[in-house]
C-alpha cells in the first residue's frame, strides 16, 4: 500500500533538509578554500610589492648619485673653464 501523503510530505523534506544541508556544506567549505587561498595569493604579492619597492629605492638612489656625480663633474668643468675664460681674456 502507499505510504499516507504526511509520510510522503515528511519523507520528502527530511530529503530537501538533507540536500540543503549538504549544499550548505559544500558552500561553506568551497567558500572557506576561496578566501584562505586569496589569502595566500595576497601574502605572495605582497612579497613581491615589496621587493619591487626595495629593488625601486636602490635603483632610485643609483640614479640620484649619477645625477649628482653629474652635476659635481658639470660645476668642476664650469670652473675650470671660467679660469680659462678669464686667463684668455685678461
Amino acid at each position: 500500500m502507499l505510504d499516507s501523503p504526511k509520510k510522503m510530505a515528511i519523507k520528502a523534506l527530511d530529503k530537501t533538509k538533507s540536500t540543503l544541508k549538504s549544499a550548505n556544506g559544500y558552500a561553506l567549505h568551497t567558500t572557506e578554500e576561496v578566501v584562505t587561498e586569496g589569502i595566500v595569493v595576497a601574502e605572495q604579492w605582497q612579497t613581491v610589492a615589496n621587493i619591487a619597492l626595495k629593488d625601486s629605492l636602490k635603483l632610485a638612489a643609483t640614479q640620484q648619485e649619477i645625477v649628482f656625480d653629474t652635476l659635481t663633474g658639470i660645476k668642476k668643468h664650469v670652473l675650470l673653464s671660467k679660469k680659462r675664460f678669464t686667463k684668455l681674456i685678461a
